[in-house]
């Protein structure tokens, strides 16, 4: 698998530092080395990551089966053998759920200030990747454990990964993503859990009127079809974003982004 994009690439190599066997696995080719070139090769030397310098046409023919946003690879592109299919960030679902009931009844959760939020977004539908992507680097900002994508009916890493993580500007390589076969199973599971469920729709309770749940899951939809009616069913609440705009709708990463913020700002509040 080939990897492009400064921001991507840097993230994965800094990721591998804590992962030899990823590195071992991994090798970088650039061109002429520019200033972000020459950060990313001090953090792949420190990974001990081999890199090979080569020209631009080399390049250009690497990144021909990467998509068109991702053949602009900026004079850098990473190699990751083993990886054609599966992302490094890809986890599996009930794994995750179970790491997660066994560290809530241990106590291993608590932090400073109170127990810690986990929060678990679910995109229903969302078949853009670069939309994916910007919903990944909101929930690495805003601190979101899991992002949840559907096998089918939806962009996930699985097929559309170089995008992805090019859109996510490096976040796909530190955000756990799952790929599950039934969103509404996943979120049934999560309820059973001890999650609230929010689904983010027109006519629900304003998110400056509510409060989020210490476990939390934000379902996000389509733009077009919104959110899926078996899915819809699980959601204990729908939230909404007060706007004052003409048009229909915000954009779905934006929409996500929002509202992880506000689910970040209500967990600072809690610790002050």
């Amino acid at each position: 698998m080939y990897l492009s994009g400064f921001h991507a690439v840097e993230e994965r190599v800094r990721a591998a530092q804590e992962d030899s066997g990823a590195a071992s696995k991994m090798k970088i080719y650039f061109s002429k080395p520019g200033p972000r070139v020459k950060k990313i090769l001090d953090l792949a030397k420190a990974a001990k990551i081999q890199c090979e310098q080569t020209d631009n046409k080399t390049l250009d023919q690497m990144a021909q089966s990467l998509s068109e946003t991702a053949r602009d690879h900026r004079g850098i592109i990473l190699e990751i053998q083993g990886q054609e299919t599966r992302a490094s960030n890809l986890v599996d679902f009930d794994a995750w759920l179970e790491r997660f009931k066994a560290a809530a009844s241990d106590g291993s959760q608590a932090q400073e200030g109170g127990a810690k939020r986990t929060t678990v977004v679910i995109l229903d539908s969302v078949t853009d990747p670069h939309n994916v992507g910007a919903v990944i680097r909101s929930a690495d900002q805003f601190g979101a454990d899991l992002v949840i994508l559907p096998e089918r009916r939806g962009a996930n890493d699985v097929e559309n990964n170089e995008i992805i993580a090019r859109s996510s500007a490096g976040a796909a390589s530190w955000v756990p993503v799952s790929v599950v076969t039934n969103l509404a199973r996943a979120a049934n599971l999560l309820k059973e859990a001890g999650f609230w469920i929010y689904g983010a729709d027109a006519g629900g309770v304003q998110i400056q009127d509510g409060t989020f749940s210490k476990n939390s899951v934000l379902v996000m939809g389509s733009e077009g079809n919104g959110i899926a009616r078996l899915l819809k069913e699980t959601c204990d609440t729908i939230v909404s974003i007060p706007t004052c705009g003409r048009i229909d709708s915000l954009n779905v990463s934006v929409a996500a982004g929002v509202l992880l913020y506000e689910i970040y700002r209500q967990e600072l509040a809690a610790r002050s």
